[in-house]
């Protein structure tokens, strides 16, 4: 994507509030062994013959890593309906190319230095700017877009966004396992992309279009970027589809986790969005607050404490579900919303097995027969993730 602030600019004010995009990030995997598997172009090719497929699975920097999208959607449902399709034919094409698809957010054990960067021109440029950081991000995660109409609106709806990016990413963790061990960490996928790419993580606040666009003017003329996909923010402002995006979270083991954190992300956007237009009171936080939830949630997900930056007071991370569904009441119910998720997440799940002595390779076989019976079209309740 080339960067024109103008035409950026237009893109939002001539957005819809509320519309929807999905796009899930899945392992490539070898079904004798669960390793890793180099089999992107392959499976690019095979759909070609798919209309709906080959316009919405995209290669995201390894060859043994796919992605599916499910294009703009009206509202939450549409896109959500768009996405089970395009699942659907996902793990159909991948069952007659011999080939399994992982959901967690790393591949516990696969070696990093075996896997191959695609051959694209945005992915060239990734490895060849970035080097061993490149090499070492193997992960997989869940970006959602939410529309939203106003170049101004959408930067101060990513400000408001920022200290709720901590709470996301401790329900959505599911990445305890790497290089063949317990990193010790809930989300290890957070640590090895989050922490390592330029421009990733947690912005600063802009608080208005001109301060973030002169910001990107900045890191355009200095050479610093020449596509604005290399901005890696957890939360930013999409120029391209007038959207929010936010990409703070692992990828989610089953269709109905899924669809609830994408649901719950949704309903944070808009009670965002309605709290800015209704001018309730929001103080910005510095970044190095928000940080240290961002660490607490990396370390110990949902069985931690997080920080009530407010208070400035800690409490259990179980209760962060609860408290963003509260904050963001009044918007499930305007746009009809359910955020229902398990009451243990992939990260917690894991780590109870690891605890009862499963081995990490039992582990992950129970992880993709799950995502495979749910993301299928099997299976869909949240009511079977135990």
């Amino acid at each position: 994507m080339t960067l024109d602030l103008d035409t950026a600019r237009a893109a939002f004010e001539c957005s819809t509030d509320f519309t929807v995009g999905l796009e899930e990030e899945f392992a490539l995997l070898d079904p004798a062994d669960l390793g890793l598997t180099s089999q992107f172009e392959e499976m690019r090719d095979a759909a070609c013959s798919d209309p709906v497929l080959a316009d919405s699975i995209s290669g995201e920097l390894i060859s043994s890593e796919i992605e599916i999208r499910s294009g703009r959607g009206e509202d939450l449902a549409a896109a959500t309906a768009a996405q089970r399709e395009r699942r659907r034919r996902l793990f159909a094409l991948a069952d007659e190319r011999g080939v399994a698809l992982g959901a967690t957010g790393t591949h516990p054990w696969s070696d990093y230095r075996e896997q191959h960067i695609i051959q694209t021109e945005h992915y060239r440029r990734v490895e060849e700017g970035l080097q061993y950081v490149a090499w070492r991000n193997n992960t997989f995660s869940l970006h959602v877009h939410v529309g939203i109409r106003g170049a101004d609106r959408a930067v101060l709806v990513c400000d408001r966004l920022r200290p709720v990016l901590p709470l996301l990413l401790a329900i959505s963790a599911n990445s305890p396992f790497l290089d063949g061990r317990d990193s010790g960490l809930h989300t290890v996928r957070t640590q090895i992309f989050t922490k390592s790419f330029p421009r990733c993580g947690v912005p600063d606040a802009f608080g208005s279009w001109q301060a973030f666009a002169s910001y990107i003017d900045f890191l355009v003329r200095t050479r610093s970027i020449v596509e604005y996909t290399q901005v890696w923010w957890s939360v930013r402002p999409h120029f391209a589809f007038g959207t929010v995006e936010v990409r703070i979270c692992d990828a989610q083991t089953t269709a109905a986790e899924s669809e609830g954190l994408a649901a719950l992300i949704v309903a944070c956007v808009a009670q965002a969005a309605r709290d800015l237009d209704a001018g309730v009171p929001f103080e910005d936080q510095p970044r190095r607050m928000i940080e240290e939830n961002v660490w607490r949630a990396v370390r110990f997900g949902l069985d931690g404490e997080l920080l009530d930056l407010e208070r400035r007071a800690p409490y259990p991370a179980g209760e962060t579900l609860e408290r963003l569904l509260s904050w963001c009441a009044p918007a499930r119910a305007e746009l009809g919303i359910d955020a229902s998720l398990p009451r243990l997440n992939g990260a917690q799940r894991q780590r109870r097995m690891a605890q009862a002595g499963v081995g990490i390779g039992e582990i992950y076989a129970s992880m993709v027969a799950q995502s495979r019976d749910t993301y299928a079209g099997v299976l869909g309740s949240t009511a079977e993730v135990k």
